[in-house]
């Protein structure tokens, strides 16, 4: 549900080369003449009069225009390509716990995760069987106990939901944790039921939907080990823990208040390391929720810009035979078609339907015509034995297969919550699956290319895209560790491309999408950009258009996100946020004077009033009266970019400047408005401060219809204790009535059924 931006979309030159010519507008002018090769505009432009200079200018205008279209393009390529790194940060200053945290583990505390049984992934010398998991499992828990903490086990057998909501609710009876650190993403094993999920990722994802079930909202975070590289000799030792991130960084924007974050252990927990844990855990490093801790200390995850590409290297010419998994889909048409034109020998594609997709014979015949020999072979990736069987007919043809692209993969999005774990299965099958099975088959260095085409949700996390992301991250995780291998590996993490066939349903996504700050990017550079990524050999790259702009506040509009505050862009988006909301005068000095001679209480009619008027406004409401005051924002129809919507008109009518996660941290008008009037009128606040259960039972009261209470026996009884009735009519011997000020939930409850025993 996103809403509809009816805006123009153009492929614009970037910040960085509308600075280099200074923005001038003639300037622009001329190069926009040069583009478009329009002679008679350039010729008035630099007031040519001769005929031979006129000659001259005609010759050399297509080579420039020419030039000119390629730099501008590189320009735009340069500014799709991102990179992941990681940066060391100071230890902790304090690593103190407190309260009850619930520990949960894998039953019978593991027996070590071991690199041979990682969904397919074949064994390799560099990643020694037999872990510790034990060792490692009583390292946390003696250091949580150490640094204050009362822990509770919640040792967990299988990834069933239910079951998990029974452990938690026996382990939180009477209790209110405080915190949930997760250990449950360590087996790497495949599920038994499930071949293409790891067993770590489904119970993991068992905990997510238990803890939303059972409405524990203490910080959840999620331990690996393995899970990913800060770089250099640090190596990603499991791909199937790099998935239990991607499933993490959408647990975070799906369920941002009852988030902790992710924190990769290195092999040997000690003090050192549990003390930084536990400093982590106690929300000592800020804001930080992607976090690695290594022997030489705690580094957070940035994702930074890639260098400009320089044409320096030997151009990439595919040979032999390529393999393109998902080949007849539009993506990986797209590429078959690039690479015959590029000279590939043998071009062979699959998917499941295989000569029976939709468009195969088409494409068949296309690059056929374009030279390449093509098969198109039905092949379900997933299944080990199939594709075994159409690489070994494949290559006793000949010529070997020389490149692997991994493109195959699609699902369906739906949130966590609302998720089983079959369907999640079904959408990570091919992925994972995939994946593995071909870095199996082909773990040798007799390939030229090994590419999996990955996508951003498994970089930053995107709602609903549990499965999705949780798989693609397999996919990025699974490249580093061939390179760790030895083996030549590359994950491209793309953006979303224009689709092929367009029509209206790809309209109307490009319009959402590009709400959210993501627009399309054209097939013809975004392959550009492959080329360009297999030119340089890189592992894994970012190559994605984001509109920053618009990104940010909608990204965190739920909670921070400094994963991204390295960018440039972003960097200076949220310096700018930050000085205005630094800024209260002005409007909402304006709407305090309005206000000012008003009673609290009117003033607080008035604030709700407005609030509720902006919502209706954002959602599409009546008016006003068809807003419920007291119903959560979700429930209303709000959704991230609704969300900065409500909080940028709430900003302009009050002057005040707030932050994106204002309508996260107030989730209802009443609470919202509650907040505004306490920024415009303090000593409001001051007089009007509810305890939460008092703020709750009055909420309660007030969503009573009042029939209700009269038919129930209750109204007399409330007006009673209110001093509603007049005082001169009750009884000289009767005793004073209690205030309902004194009266708790338990008073309540038990006026609504023993009413007469007051």
């Amino acid at each position: 549900t996103y809403a509809f931006q009816r805006q123009r979309y153009w492929l614009e030159r970037p910040a960085a080369q509308v600075a280099a010519t200074g923005g001038d507008p003639v300037d622009a002018e001329f190069w926009d003449a040069v583009e478009r090769e329009d002679l008679a505009a350039l010729v008035d432009a630099l007031e040519v009069d001769a005929d031979e200079e006129r000659s001259s200018l005609r010759t050399v205008l297509p080579a420039l225009s020419s030039w000119r279209r390629g730099r501008r393009e590189r320009s735009v390529l340069d500014s799709w390509r991102y990179h992941v790194a990681w940066n060391r940060v100071p230890d902790p200053a304090s690593a103190a716990l407190t309260g009850t945290w619930l520990l949960a583990v894998p039953a019978g505390h593991l027996t070590g995760h071991t690199a041979g049984d990682s969904a397919g992934h074949p064994a390799d010398a560099g990643h020694p069987a037999g872990h510790p998991g034990t060792e490692l499992i009583d390292a946390v828990r003696t250091g949580l106990e150490t640094h204050g903490a009362t822990v509770v086990t919640v040792e967990v057998a299988e990834a069933d939901r239910a079951g998990v909501a029974a452990l938690l609710a026996e382990a939180t009876a009477g209790v209110a944790p405080a915190g949930v650190l997760s250990l449950l993403g360590l087996p790497d094993a495949p599920h038994p039921a499930h071949a293409g999920v790891p067993t770590g990722l489904a119970l993991t994802l068992a905990l997510v939907q238990a803890l939303g079930d059972t409405g524990v909202d203490a910080p959840l975070w999620l331990a690996t080990r393995g899970g990913v590289s800060v770089g250099g000799t640090d190596a990603l030792d499991s791909p199937a823990q790099a998935a239990v991130w991607g499933l993490g960084r959408v647990a975070a924007l799906e369920h941002p208040q009852r988030w902790g974050g992710m924190v990769d252990l290195p092999d040997t927990v000690d003090g050192r390391v549990t003390t930084r844990l536990c400093g982590a855990l106690a929300g000592r490093l800020d804001d930080e929720d992607q976090l690695a801790l290594r022997p030489s200390g705690v580094f957070v995850r940035r994702l930074v810009r890639a260098a400009e590409h320089r044409e320096n290297g030997p151009a990439w010419t595919p040979e032999g035979t390529v393999l393109i998994t998902g080949g007849t889909g539009g993506v990986g048409a797209q590429i078959a078609r690039r690479l015959a034109q590029a000279g590939a020998e043998h071009l062979v594609l699959t998917s499941r339907r295989g000569p029976e997709a939709p468009g195969a014979d088409k494409l068949r015949a296309e690059l056929t015509e374009l030279g390449a020999k093509v098969t198109v072979a039905a092949c379900d990736v997933a299944d080990r034995a199939a594709l075994e069987a159409l690489v070994r007919e494949v290559e006793a043809e000949g010529p070997p297969i020389r490149s692997v692209l991994h493109i195959a993969g699609a699902g369906v999005l739906v949130p966590l919550a609302d998720t089983d774990l079959a369907e999640f299965a079904d959408t990570a099958e091919a992925k994972v699956a995939g994946a593995a099975n071909l870095d199996a088959l082909f773990d040798r260095d007799t390939l030229d290319s090994f590419v999996l085409f990955s996508s951003i949700s498994a970089v930053w996390g995107s709602g609903e895209h549990g499965a999705y992301a949780a798989a693609n991250a397999y996919l990025d995780g699974l490249a580093e560790r061939r390179r760790a291998r030895g083996l030549t590996a590359t994950s491209v993490v793309w953006g979303i491309w224009s689709p092929e066939e367009g029509g209206m349903a790809a309209n109307l996504a490009e319009e959402q999408l590009r709400g959210r700050g993501i627009p399309f990017m054209s097939p013809r550079l975004a392959i550009d950009a492959f080329w360009q990524v297999m030119e340089r050999d890189e592992t894994v790259v970012v190559v994605a258009d984001v509109d920053w702009e618009r990104f940010v506040p909608v990204f965190t509009s739920a909670r921070p996100s400094p994963l991204i505050g390295q960018v440039p862009e972003v960097a200076r988006i949220l310096a700018a946020d930050a000085d205005t909301r630094a800024d209260t005068t002005g409007e909402s000095s304006s709407l305090r004077d309005r206000l000012a001679d008003l009673a609290p209480a009117d003033r607080r009619a008035a604030v709700l009033s407005l609030v509720r008027s902006q919502i209706a406004t954002v959602l599409g409401y009546s008016g006003p009266e068809a807003v419920d005051a007291t119903r959560a924002f979700r429930e209303l129809g709000f959704d991230s970019l609704s969300a900065v919507d409500l909080r940028n008109r709430l900003g302009t009518a009050t002057g005040l400047r707030f932050p994106v996660t204002v309508v996260f941290d107030y989730p209802s008008a009443e609470e919202l408005a509650g907040h505004i009037g306490a920024e415009l009128f303090p000593d409001d606040a001051a007089t009007t401060a509810l305890d939460p259960e008092e703020a709750d039972v009055r909420r309660a009261l007030t969503s009573i219809p009042l029939l209700r209470l009269r038919e129930s026996g209750l109204l007399d009884e409330l007006l009673r204790l209110a001093g509603s009735h007049d005082p001169a009519t009750a009884p000289a011997d009767e005793e004073p009535a209690e205030s309902i000020d004194d009266l708790d939930v338990d008073d309540l409850v038990r006026m609504a059924y023993d009413k007469n025993d007051l």
